[in-house]
């Protein structure tokens, strides 16, 4: 199911339009003004890589390329799970279970409280 963006000539916003198979005819309307003039955008595309390649990109956090070691959220934890394993060790299931929620980008609850003390700079 491709999905193609349109960029509305008379409201200048980007319009999503899911279709059902490649061979579907398009007829294309803005979903903010109603129009029908619409222009086909350039779409960007999803690319996924494996963990194993994630980790030998981003490299140990110990290296000169830290930083990338530090962008990926997906590194949370890999230090820890490294020291447990040369330690020869089981994890304990509840670290385990912080883990994989922080990977996915839910903070942990001790997180979570210190999040709503923090106050909002957003202006509204």
């Amino acid at each position: 199911m491709p999905i193609y963006e349109f960029l509305c000539q008379a409201c200048h916003k980007k319009t999503t339009l899911l279709a059902k198979s490649v061979s579907t005819p398009l007829t294309p309307k803005c979903s903010f003004c109603g129009s029908t003039d619409l222009v086909r955008a350039v779409s960007s595309f999803a690319y996924h890589k494996s963990m194993q390649t994630v980790w030998e990109e981003s490299g140990e956090p110990s290296t000169s390329s830290s930083l990338n070691f530090y962008k990926d959220p997906r590194n949370i934890g890999r230090w820890a799970e490294k020291r447990f394993k040369e330690m020869g060790q089981e994890m304990p299931p509840h670290l385990q279970e912080t883990i994989k929620a922080a990977r996915e980008g839910e903070l942990p609850s001790e997180m979570k409280d210190l999040k709503k003390s923090i106050p909002d700079a957003t202006y509204h």
